[in-house]
């Protein structure tokens, strides 16, 4: 299962345009599994500026923008960090 399918597929569902308020009326219940934890995508959507969205594509793009840090794994995990000056990097491989 995709993170974050128990709100985008209803969320497909709906009819647009529909606003953040009708989003969190209809959604606001749901609950979001998320990597660190569960949170309601009432309170997702609550973060937002109120909105009107025209296509679901629109209000699934505002939600994964909204969503807490307890959806990002690892806070401050990033495989593209420089290596430091005193360490030896991985080899470069050329394609």
């Amino acid at each position: 299962m995709r993170l974050l399918d128990s709100a985008t597929t209803p969320m497909n569902d709906h009819d647009y345009p529909a606003t953040t308020s009708d989003l969190i009326e209809a959604y606001g219940d749901v609950q979001l599994d998320l990597p660190n934890g569960t949170e309601s995508l009432g309170d997702v959507l609550e973060r937002l500026t109120p909105e009107t969205y025209e296509s679901a594509d629109q209000a699934r793009l505002a939600m994964y923008s909204a969503v807490s840090s307890k959806g990002i794994g690892r806070v401050g995990y990033s495989d593209r960090d420089p290596v430091s000056i005193s360490e030896d990097g991985p080899d470069q491989l050329s394609i």
